[in-house]
């Protein structure tokens, strides 16, 4: 049986430690395909162009969303970001489970457009966690701090509508976790119809 992958979407608070988790679930495992998203967002320091994301004017990045060329984007802190759909989608007939780490607009625009889409939320133990994660990065100011900690308590209303939530404390036990809720995601009748129905007729031609 070829087996399709699952598109696997990440999102969580800003400072849960989204990335970090990403990038050492693609290092431990295999099958992953880290997608790279553009954004218009200025890079933070040591981030490289087409290494932690596509740096991209906005002019450029509006010629993108008029020819369709993005899963999905959204508007986040007066900055666009966006996921490229040939990337995905050649990814995932190759068989490979491609992540996107995305912020809860755009993991809802993908459910309503993949709905075999598994989507993940990852949250730090307790919001002191998140308030010292945020902090100790030394890249933000207050006011961006202020910021997102504002945006997390509008992401808290929307965290139902994921499959699963993901607590990040300890990083190999939360990389070992993702790894595990993905690889069952495979067998879910839904990822399956195909092999499904086959077995059906199969077992319709023994009778």
């Amino acid at each position: 049986m070829n087996r399709k992958g699952i598109l696997v979407v990440v999102s969580g608070f800003s400072g849960a430690g989204k990335g970090t988790l990403m990038k050492k679930l693609v290092q431990e495992y295999d099958n992953y395909a880290l997608s790279i998203s553009a954004t218009t967002r200025t890079p933070r320091p040591g981030e490289e162009n087409g290494r932690e994301y596509f740096f991209v004017t906005r002019e450029e990045f509006e010629k993108r969303i008029a020819d369709d060329a993005l899963v999905e984007y959204a508007c986040y802190c007066d900055n666009y970001y966006g996921t490229p759909r040939d990337y995905v989608e050649q990814h995932l007939e190759q068989g490979h489970d491609v992540i996107l780490e995305i912020e809860i607009q755009g993991a809802l625009k993908i459910k309503g457009k993949y709905p075999d889409a598994l989507l993940l939320f990852v949250m730090p133990p307790s919001a002191a966690e998140l308030h010292r994660r945020l902090s100790g990065r030394g890249t933000e100011t207050k006011e961006v701090i202020e910021q997102r900690l504002h945006r997390a308590v509008q992401e808290a209303q929307g965290i139902e509508k994921y499959d699963y939530i993901v607590i990040n404390d300890d990083l190999d036990t939360c990389v070992e976790e993702l790894h595990g809720i993905i690889t069952a995601a495979h067998n879910t009748p839904l990822r399956n119809e195909e092999f499904i129905e086959k077995m059906r007729m199969e077992l319709e031609g023994e009778e």
